[in-house]
């Protein structure tokens, strides 16, 4: 049987509270990482630590209740992962905010909003773990952007700007970091079938088993994906079997891109 493949490693891991975040916490544990979660909803990380102690024996994971927008928080989150852990040699950027106005309604307002989430949160983390990481030697850093961050379509012009903001912001890393052992890679989930868009549609009123058939045009494969589809790459680039690879952009949409 092969090593764990994030043996001897702790990751940090932001919007981990549910989706993509806590499947990606949940995948890192059984493969052998000491995990750091962040989330603003400090109910949602405290169930996902439990549930991952649950389900995967002897899981090392922690959390911390956060909004990522906030500076000072993002340097306590790290600081709180160190004390707990020793280090950090994976931060993956995944939580996010959204807005739904399109751009001839869009505020000021929103815009900041989502602005100080997916490109400033980003930033405050990279920067507050970035010593870390480069003590670690063989950090990797992976942003978690969107499909529609290469790709058009209406209605979510905020989103789809920031997201794709966050894939600049990443080739920026993989230049800067390079030189101190860092990797920096983004993936770009197409539509995920996730906690918040099961809670949304049923706020709406909507059917749970009607929401799982509308995504079938939005990818070749005709489908929603599940959130451990998305961590399954996550975890690739987080780990030493990507250790050539950098500044790279991976499309996990079952194949919108090319639609």
């Amino acid at each position: 049987m092969s090593a764990p493949r994030l043996a001897g490693k702790t990751a940090l891991i932001t919007g981990g509270g549910a989706g993509i975040g806590a499947a990606t916490a949940t995948l890192f544990c059984r493969e052998g990482a000491a995990v750091s979660l962040v989330d603003r909803d400090e109910a949602a990380l405290r169930a996902t630590a439990e549930r991952i102690r649950a389900e995967v024996r002897g899981a090392r994971v922690a959390y911390f209740a956060a909004d990522v927008s906030s500076e000072s928080l993002a340097a306590l989150a790290v600081a709180h992962t160190l004390e707990g852990f020793g280090g950090i040699d994976v931060l993956v950027n995944n939580a996010a905010a959204r807005s739904y106005s399109a751009v001839a309604d869009a505020s000021a307002q929103e815009w900041q909003a989502v602005v100080n989430v997916n490109l400033v949160g980003t930033a405050n983390y990279c920067r507050a773990a970035l010593p870390a990481l480069r003590r670690s030697g063989r950090g990797s850093i992976v942003n978690v952007s969107s499909c529609y961050a290469v790709t058009g379509r209406k209605g979510m012009p905020i989103y789809d700007a920031t997201k794709a903001g966050q894939l600049a912001l990443t080739r920026t890393l993989a230049f800067e970091e390079a030189p101190h052992g860092i990797r920096a890679n983004a993936v770009c989930p197409g539509s995920t079938l996730t906690d918040f868009h099961i809670g949304r549609a049923q706020a709406g009123g909507k059917d749970v088993e009607k929401l799982k058939t509308e995504r079938s045009t939005t990818s070749l494969i005709g489908r929603w994906a599940a959130p451990e589809e998305i961590a399954n790459p996550i975890l690739w680039l987080a780990s030493d079997e990507a250790s050539f690879i950098t500044g790279t952009t991976l499309m996990v949409d079952g194949g919108l891109h090319i639609m």
